[in-house]
Parts: C-alpha cells; sequence; structure tokens
C-alpha cells in the first residue's frame, strides 16, 4: 500500500497523502509524502488533513445519535426544536441532512464571531429556495442547521459535542499536526495554502481535520464494526443510508447515485467526498463485505489520485464504489445536447448565482467576478468545464440545465449538485414557491414512507 501511495501521490503532484483500510475486522494504513512540500515532516498515520464536506457525515452521526436516543425525530419538523427558524419553510432533519429540504446552496457570512444561533435567527426567512422534498440541491446551511440542533439538545459547542461524542470514541488525537493543502500546477512545484477558507461558522459542515485512519473508522462504526461500534445501533445506521433522492425530479446529478441522510450512495456502497482549499478526502464503505476505504491528500488534484487508486484496486481484486467525475451525458434519459440561446440567462441559488453566456462558439460559464470559462456540453443537457484529463490537473465539474417539463423551457441548472433557478433571459419563470402548501404528503421515509476555488462551491 505504501509503495502504490508513493508512486500515486508522484505522479498526480500530491505532496502527501494517506490510506486505510478496514477489511477482514482490521484496519492497515499507508502513509506518502511531506506535510508541507518542502518541509521535510514526513506524514506520518497521526496527520490530520482536511476534510472539507466529508465533516458533514460526523455531523449527521451527531444528529442520528440524537434520534436513537429519543431526542429527535429523523422525519419531524426541525423548527419544533430550533425558534431561529421561525419564518423559514417546514422541513425534517432527514430532508436537511440529505440536502432536499430545498435550503440555500451556501452560507451568507455575519461579522467573525456571530454564533448559529443568530445566524439562523437572521438569515431562516431566506433559506429556501426550493419546495421541501421536492428536490436535491446540495446544502451548506442544512449543516449548519443540523449542528445547530446538536448544540440545542446537547448543550455542548458543535465542536466539543463532536469531539466528545464521536472523535474520543474513535481515537481520535485533538493535537494532531494538521497538514496545509496546496495548489498543485503541471509546471512548477506545489504552493501550500496557508489556512482553510471555511469560516468557524460552517464547521459543521466542512471544519474536521483528520487523518484517513479516523475517516475509515467511521465507515467502520456505521457497519458495526472496529472501537464505534457501540456508537450507533444498526437499525439507526441503515435509516441513515437509505436513499432520500428516489423518485425526486431532480436527482444529485453528477456527484452519486444517491444520497442518504449523510451519506451519498454507490450502488451497495456509501461514502462521501471532501473537498478543501488544496485538499480532497473520500470515504467508502461497504455493508455488504464490511470493507471500508478512506483516502486523504493534501494537493489540489486529490480527486485524480482517487481515481487512479481505485483503479489499482479493481486490478487487485476490491471493486470500491464511485460515481463517474470527467465525462457527461449520465442525464436521465436520452436527449439532445443542450442550445446555446435556451440555456443563456441569469440563474441563483440563494446568494450565489451565475452566467451562462451564448456565443458564436457555444456556452460560457461565469461566475462572481470571474473570467468566463467555456463549457463542454453533451446529451440529457449535461455539460462540463474542460480539462484535459492529466495526472496534475483538476477534475472538471459536471452540471446539466433542466427543462420545465410542461413548457420544455430551460428554467434551472444544476451545477456540482447545487440546484439553481433561471431568474433572467429567455422564458424566465417566475421564482416558484418555498412554501410546502397545506396537505401536501412528505416524501417517503424508508420505513414506509470541493474547497474548489470560491466560485464554485464545494462538494
Amino acid at each position: 500500500m505504501r509503495e502504490l501511495l508513493t508512486e500515486l501521490a508522484l505522479r498526480h503532484g500530491v505532496p502527501g497523502a494517506q490510506l486505510a483500510v478496514w477489511r477482514d475486522g482490521a484496519l492497515t494504513t499507508a502513509e506518502a509524502g511531506e506535510q508541507e512540500a518542502g518541509s521535510g515532516r514526513p506524514v506520518t498515520a497521526g496527520t490530520a488533513f482536511p476534510l472539507g464536506s466529508l465533516t458533514k457525515p460526523f455531523t449527521a452521526t451527531l444528529a442520528a445519535m440524537l434520534v436513537a436516543d429519543g431526542d429527535l425525530d429523523l422525519d419531524g419538523p426541525v423548527a419544533e426544536h430550533l425558534g431561529e427558524l421561525r419564518g423559514a419553510p417546514e422541513f425534517t432533519l432527514r430532508q436537511a441532512l440529505g440536502h432536499t429540504a430545498g435550503l440555500a446552496a451556501n452560507t451568507a457570512e455575519l461579522p467573525p464571531g456571530t454564533t448559529r444561533a443568530r445566524w439562523l435567527a437572521r438569515y431562516a426567512p431566506e433559506l429556501g429556495v426550493h419546495r421541501p422534498g421536492t428536490v436535491f440541491s446540495y446544502s451548506n446551511p442544512g449543516y449548519l442547521i443540523a449542528g445547530r440542533l446538536v448544540e440545542e439538545i446537547t448543550g455542548l459547542d458543535w465542536a466539543e459535542a463532536v469531539q466528545a461524542m464521536l472523535l474520543r470514541p474513535l481515537g481520535h488525537d485533538a493535537a494532531a499536526p494538521v497538514a496545509p493543502g496546496h495548489l498543485v500546477r503541471p509546471d512548477a512545484p506545489p504552493r501550500p495554502i496557508a489556512e482553510q477558507s471555511v469560516p468557524p461558522l460552517e464547521d459543521p459542515a466542512a471544519g474536521l481535520c483528520l487523518p484517513a485512519a479516523g475517516l475509515a473508522l467511521l465507515g467502520a462504526a456505521h457497519l458495526g464494526l472496529g472501537p464505534g461500534a457501540a456508537l450507533l445501533d444498526a437499525g439507526t445506521a441503515r435509516a441513515m443510508r437509505a436513499d432520500v433522492t428516489a423518485g425526486l425530479a431532480t436527482g444529485p446529478f453528477g456527484l452519486a447515485e444517491g444520497w442518504g441522510a449523510g451519506w451519498s450512495r454507490y450502488g451497495t456502497w456509501f461514502g462521501h467526498d471532501g473537498t478543501g482549499d488544496g485538499a480532497w478526502s473520500h470515504l467508502r464503505a461497504d455493508p455488504e463485505t464490511g470493507t471500508v476505504v478512506a483516502l486523504t491528500a493534501n494537493g489540489s488534484t486529490g480527486a485524480r489520485l482517487w481515481e487512479s487508486l481505485l483503479g489499482q484496486l479493481v486490478d487487485a481484486g476490491l471493486d470500491v464504489g464511485d460515481h463517474p467525475r470527467d465525462a457527461t451525458g449520465d442525464g436521465p434519459g436520452p436527449a439532445p445536447a443542450p442550445d446555446p440561446e435556451r440555456c443563456a440567462g441569469h440563474y441563483a441559488n440563494g446568494d450565489w448565482s451565475c452566467r451562462i453566456e451564448a456565443d458564436g462558439d457555444g456556452l460560457l460559464l461565469a461566475v462572481g467576478g470571474a473570467a468566463p470559462v467555456r463549457l463542454l456540453t453533451g446529451p440529457g443537457h449535461s455539460f462540463r468545464t474542460p480539462s484535459d484529463g492529466g495526472p496534475r490537473t483538476a477534475l472538471p465539474y459536471l452540471g446539466r440545465f433542466l427543462p420545465d417539463p410542461a413548457t420544455g423551457r430551460i428554467d434551472r441548472v444544476q451545477i456540482t449538485g447545487r440546484l439553481c433557478v433561471r431568474r433572467s433571459g429567455p422564458g424566465a419563470p417566475p421564482a416558484p414557491p418555498l412554501r410546502t402548501p397545506p396537505g401536501t404528503p412528505a416524501p417517503p421515509g424508508p420505513a414506509g414512507g470541493r474547497c474548489p476555488p470560491r466560485s464554485v462551491p464545494a462538494s
């Protein structure tokens, strides 16, 4: 494992990486490279890496533990426990953890030191973008809310709760050194990134730093294995993995095959990916075989390393569940490539927005003040940003345009799982209703019913 990891890290320009595998009741780890490029400090089994969005399964697990204790209801309204949510659309904990609560993609920031309670009290009325329970749209505020819910029930700050209830039982040392992220460039040495840009407010969504071994042990705990086996009962763990996107009009395109309450789904496997500033992390677990695989990398090309690793593992007889990131056209059913003129316009999800422009050569994507990027379009109204697929290049961003079923007009665009609504351009519709009308049935539950550059949201 160490030789393989070292070879792949060199190929992809990643300064340091860790690989952890739980199989046949035992944990095996391997490390490669340096904590910081040129520092001479080797990556060890205890070195922590920025997890980015792989923090979310930890927050979801905390909430699920409170569900198992009877303090919360996975399918009950979150607002029953949080008075700060007055004025927000009504949604459940399962919807918030599964990105189907219709919440905004990103967190509008207040001055440093703002508490999650104060943030919610200020922004709750503005959080609704889509009608709860109708579409998948990746949302960091959903996990800010889940973290606030943990604080309300336990009386602990989220960081204290995750340390006491999860990390300490899993054996993680809170004082572990942290490897900084790096910008990997094809023609220059990796450039260290001094610190992660995640504000403390968003820690429940993207703030943890852990070794790959800690990730693998969390995955094992959800299979009822390892030192965390007693943290979560089997029924609650299965409920978290149940796909909440089945039957929805819009699923997690480009990210996974399905999504549960905190976990993405890849066939029989479940897991999550995380991207920070110049760092990647990946976790997969298979309930059928009791196998868990985790990778951490302190380079912006860590996802390329992960893809290469999966290919090597297949050759070794271990086919780890994943979802293709470097292709288009995996939308539902055959459909022609999008027509540029029909797609051009301004799209928004909360305070995050983008502009699609048509020119003689196709489509351009402009986000914020960044320069426009050419889009490569494919069938099923899909698109991606260009990428030559080189070992030291970042993965492309995947997305698709979505037509209104009644009119056929393009009225939404989905980028890295975030669903944005057209605000201007040909045939722009009015904003959709944000509240669930009285009498609308709840979606059925299982019991019967990146960080990439800040111009593009993390996954």
